[in-house]
């Protein structure tokens, strides 16, 4: 009788299976809105904008894809609506970015890009805890590069296809957006048809041992080793250049036509989804160490892309993308094995709060610096990442203690049905 129930609450997809619809739920979803992203620019100063409305308009719906999750994740960990907060930022997104092509005033483009991005912080928090319970039996760095390596695809065909659909129609927004309506709908279709298959996600992670630190979350507050954690990554971020003035040192100092700049883009997604893939597996392999590397690449990122050399600039961005794969997943995939479930969307929400207030700060920074020198620039961003790396070697951020705590030989074995 026992065997029989312990069978009956078993998900009905295997977690690799849910981690790979999970992924594709993602890549129709970047189809969408990274689509939109790539014209975003464009599409307000069609409608009138100033240099000054498109930057504010973008920073705030950044600010908002960040800084709201400290609302969204403690509020997913609270009702436990993990599936409805999921569904309820997607459809915001995929219903908001199809309108952009057809509203004729800056305001009601303006509060539907804000939107976009108001969707995102909605579903982040919650989206990564369920993604998290299947991972604990793939292997959370696997799981998550997995995740990641298949969102990163639709990131690099929605552009692609927005700007296809702009050389047909001669530059016209509504047919490039609306196109986008198609990937959308089978975002929620295939996101609920999930929903339906494994309404509850958590019972992959019931038969896991909980980590050390893990079990530390289930005090009422965060471990100290998130705290930790958190401020390493913050760290890094603040000397992390954005591909924005990689982009824009590119086309001034006349490296790289402006044309090539979103082909660039496409590249540096791409080696996004190989370095997520290759960090995610050598995260369940050999522990946080890993991370290790993520200052030594933000360093190359400035030493190669502000660089006079177009080859080395085109190779920085390459780097670049790589730096980010390893932040959309591992650095993820670390936060599941501090945190215990039921904090974990809620911890969700503070790990991206306080990296895109750094990242905010990082591009600041970044920027001031290189109106001043762009030998200042590249000392300073290697400067801080050195001290990245110290930080994180003295207080152990990320050894063996303060990861995931779970070798790959204790994952379960996950059996495809």
């Amino acid at each position: 009788m026992r065997a029989v129930n312990r069978d009956a609450s078993r998900p009905a997809l295997s977690a690799w299976r849910f981690v790979t619809v999970f992924g594709t739920v993602s890549l129709l979803a970047d189809f969408v809105y990274e689509g939109a992203r790539s014209i975003t620019g464009p599409l307000l100063a069609s409608l009138g904008a100033t240099g000054l409305v498109v930057g504010t308009v973008t920073g705030v719906g950044e600010a908002a894809a960040l800084g709201l999750r400290l609302v969204s994740g403690p509020l997913a960990d609270r009702t436990k609506r993990f599936w409805s907060w999921t569904i309820a930022g997607y459809a915001l997104t995929v219903v908001t970015v199809p309108l952009l092509g057809v509203v004729g005033t800056l305001w009601a483009a303006v509060s539907l890009v804000i939107a976009e991005r108001v969707g995102k912080a909605v579903r982040s928090p919650a989206k990564d805890t369920l993604l998290s319970h299947a991972a604990s039996v793939t292997g959370r760095g696997r799981g998550f590069a997995v995740h990641e390596a298949l969102d990163q695809i639709g990131a690099v065909i929605g552009p692609l296809t927005v700007a296809g659909m702009l050389a047909v129609t001669g530059g016209d927004y509504a047919p490039a957006l609306g196109v986008l309506a198609l990937p959308g709908v089978a975002t929620l279709a295939l996101l609920v048809w999930l929903r339906l298959r494994v309404p509850d996600p958590a019972d992959y992670e019931r038969d896991t041992a909980p980590a050390p630190s893990a079990a530390a979350g289930d005090a009422g507050r965060l471990p100290a080793a998130f705290w930790r954690y958190c401020g390493f990554v913050a760290l890094t971020m603040t000397g992390f250049a954005t591909f924005g003035l990689m982009s824009f040192h590119l086309v001034i100092r006349g490296l790289l036509p402006a044309a090539l700049v979103p082909v660039l883009y496409a590249a540096a997604m791409g080696a996004d989804a190989v370095a997520a893939l290759a960090s995610g597996w050598c995260y369940d392999r050999f522990g946080g160490k890993v991370l290790l590397t993520l200052p030594i690449l933000s360093a190359g990122v400035a030493v190669l892309a502000f660089s006079g050399s177009a080859v080395a600039a085109v190779a920085g961005a390459l780097v670049w993308g790589a730096a980010v794969g390893i932040q959309e997943s591992t650095l993820r995939a670390v936060v599941a094995g501090m945190v215990a479930p039921g904090r974990r969307a809620g911890a969700y929400g503070v790990f991206a709060a306080g990296l895109g207030a750094a990242a905010a700060a990082g591009g600041a920074l970044t920027g001031w610096l290189y109106d001043v020198s762009v030998g200042v620039l590249v000392v300073a961003v290697v400067g801080i990442q050195v001290l990245a790396l110290v930080v994180a070697m003295t207080f152990r951020v990320c050894s063996e203690q303060v990861d995931d705590g779970m070798s790959p030989s204790r994952y379960p074995v996950d059996t495809s049905r």
